[in-house]
């Protein structure tokens, strides 16, 4: 059986699990270890994650299967276009890929930015990340390519859209 449902601060650590048991296989063939590790050293830990939870600068679901925690999404208003929510993160534990898991947070974070009155959702992929094609068969285009410096290295991204 499988469940949605919004993220507690109690689940900070179940996210940060799952991001490590995903990064790994996801990145391995596009980032350094070295990059791997500092990402996930700086942007996966409980108190970060627990942190942008309690201010309100992600909102997080999670997905359960059969009561385990196994995939989540984040998402929240962009800065610079409140009408726009951004698909922060989606990760699912990589036991679970090709079950249909993506997809259906991807729709409750659609789902939540309709309710909210927003008129697209973004999201950024890694040029060279396969889930490039996932998200285009889901329906959102390429609008720009971007690199952002997140410490000493770059993220080199697809900026992608889908009309709500």
């Amino acid at each position: 059986m499988l469940n949605i449902r919004p993220a507690t601060l109690a689940d900070a650590d179940h996210i940060v699990k799952i991001a490590h048991q995903t990064w790994w296989p996801t990145y391995r063939s596009i980032l350094s270890t070295e990059q791997i590790t500092y990402m996930l050293d700086t942007m996966y830990v409980s108190d970060k994650i627990a942190d942008q939870m309690d201010k309100g600068e992600q909102l997080y679901l999670i997905l359960e299967e059969e009561g385990i925690p196994v995939a989540f999404a984040s998402y929240s208003p962009r800065t610079e276009d409140e009408n726009i929510y951004k698909l922060h993160k989606l990760y699912c534990h990589p036991s679970t890929q090709g079950k249909g898991h993506g997809r259906k947070l991807v729709e409750a974070v659609m789902e939540a930015a309709r309710k909210a009155g927003k008129s697209a959702l973004d999201l950024n992929v890694n040029r060279n990340n396969n889930a490039k094609s996932f998200y285009e068969k889901m329906g959102f285009t390429v609008l720009h390519d971007e690199d952002i410096a997140i410490g000493p290295y770059w993220m080199n991204d697809h900026v992608m859209r889908i009309a709500l």
